[in-house]
């Protein structure tokens, strides 16, 4: 399987991007995934992720401003962010595991700023 992110860009403080993670095959027997992003000097982070197909969870700085969800044809994970601020600027990675095997996208920057 292979993951293209793409929708990274800058914006200003307030603003929305959505990401979006298409893969090559079809996601329909992941049962995980999810945004990763990294900030320069600091540690990967996991922003948000979906397990067994449905079931969300977000870290705690992006609660209520982020959304992770599933296209319709099940190869498309999307990361709507809304209400953007300077510290979610980091490179972005989508990231799958199907049978207990991860894949990577290659990252996507997102720069927030006035």
């Amino acid at each position: 399987v292979q993951l293209q992110a793409s929708g990274g860009g800058l914006v200003q403080p307030g603003g929305s991007l959505r990401l979006s993670c298409a893969a090559s095959g079809t996601l329909f027997a992941a049962n995980f995934m999810g945004w990763y992003r990294q900030a320069p000097g600091k540690q990967r982070e996991l922003v948000a992720h979906i397990v067994s197909g449905s079931s969300t969870d977000y870290a705690d700085s992006v609660k209520g401003r982020f959304t992770i969800s599933r296209g319709d044809a099940k190869n498309t994970v999307y990361l709507q962010m809304n209400s953007l601020k300077p510290e979610d600027t980091a490179v972005y990675y989508c990231n799958v595991v199907i049978m207990s095997m991860p894949y990577w996208g290659q990252g996507t920057q997102v720069t927030v700023s006035s």
